[in-house]
């Protein structure tokens, strides 16, 4: 009966430490998604950083030599680097059509586009988005100035008939589409084309200048007031040089992120520009760059006005990304 008994007692123990073994693995098993919960943060960490450029690339417009401006953008680039902890590099682009779509397509991350580029990208592509816009002595708005030689006998845009007009760029908001717009609405021109004798696309502000100081062109429609971009290679400009007439308040350049970047990044990136406000230095670049005196907050509807006059050219193939 004992050898039974001792044999029972046996079983019942071996029992009970199996249990509990069994107790020990669940236990273990529940506490096993603690470390898996930080291993998730980790790799959503890494997923973050993932999506962040190698190098952040800034795109510019030629409103003056292309060369200049890329060496007047470094210590911009420098400054933004040591501010997002990542590489900046400025690149220069061949025309404002070549920023947009270089945005686009996501080769270049934050662009310095002027108010039409920027109403012709947001209706190409969604991911650019405004996040600030440039400050102009003291102003948010600015003005296309039309500039004649002094001696040229062109007194008002109703002589410009027959003449040779030279801008920037035919997607350029002060260079092309506010003065075509005007002469449209205000002086009765159903097509620049036929008002004037010859178009010329300069390529830059500064060149359109040029063309009329050295004598290739009659006017030039830039930005006001564009003689003062030129006057260090030709002091004469602003004697041999007269504003004629001037267009409708413009909406400032923006600087536009690529929205494919983590909103976090672009936050930074916000800030950094908004922070060279309190920084003489960076606004001293800013204002070689593109007479910028100032940032300040921009939204995408601030552009509205833009995108109405660009109504009058929609349809006519004459304005396109294409």
């Amino acid at each position: 009966m004992k050898k039974v008994m001792t044999a029972l007692l046996m079983m019942l123990l071996a029992l009970m430490l199996a249990a509990c073994g069994e107790s020990n693995e669940e236990t273990t098993a529940t506490q096993d998604p603690e470390p898996q919960e930080e291993d998730t943060e980790v790799e959503e960490d890494a997923g973050a950083a993932e999506d962040l450029p190698e190098e952040l690339i800034m795109g510019f417009v030629p409103s003056q030599d292309s060369d200049k401006i890329a060496d007047t953008v470094a210590p911009l680039a420098d400054r933004l680097s040591e501010e997002l902890g990542i590489p900046v590099s400025g690149q220069v682009m061949t025309n404002y059509t070549a920023l947009v779509e270089a945005m686009g397509n996501d080769r270049v991350h934050i662009g310095f586009i002027p108010a039409f580029g920027y109403v012709l990208a947001t209706e190409r592509y969604d991911n650019v988005e405004a996040i600030l816009k440039s400050v102009r002595h003291g102003s948010s708005t600015y003005r296309a100035q039309y500039t004649v030689r002094a001696d040229s006998g062109i007194e008002s845009i109703e002589d410009l008939e027959g003449k040779v007009w030279a801008f920037p760029d035919n997607v350029s908001t002060s260079g092309y589409l506010f003065p075509a717009a005007q002469l449209m609405d205000e002086y009765g021109v159903e097509a620049v084309e036929d008002y004037f004798s010859d178009l010329i696309q300069a390529g830059s502000h500064d060149n359109a200048m040029i063309m009329v100081l050295e004598g290739d062109a009659d006017v030039a429609t830039t930005f006001e007031d564009a003689r003062t971009a030129i006057e260090g290679d030709y002091p004469e400009a602003m004697d041999e040089l007269v504003q004629l007439d001037f267009t409708a308040d413009i909406p400032n350049d923006t600087i536009s992120a690529n929205t494919n970047m983590p909103a976090d990044f672009i936050e930074q990136i916000r800030a950094a520009f908004l922070s060279f406000n309190d920084d003489e230095e960076m606004l001293t670049i800013m204002d070689e760059v593109y007479n910028w005196t100032g940032i300040d907050e921009a939204a995408d509807s601030d552009y509205d006005v833009v995108r109405s006059t660009y109504e009058k050219f929609k349809d006519d193939g004459a304005i396109s990304l294409d």
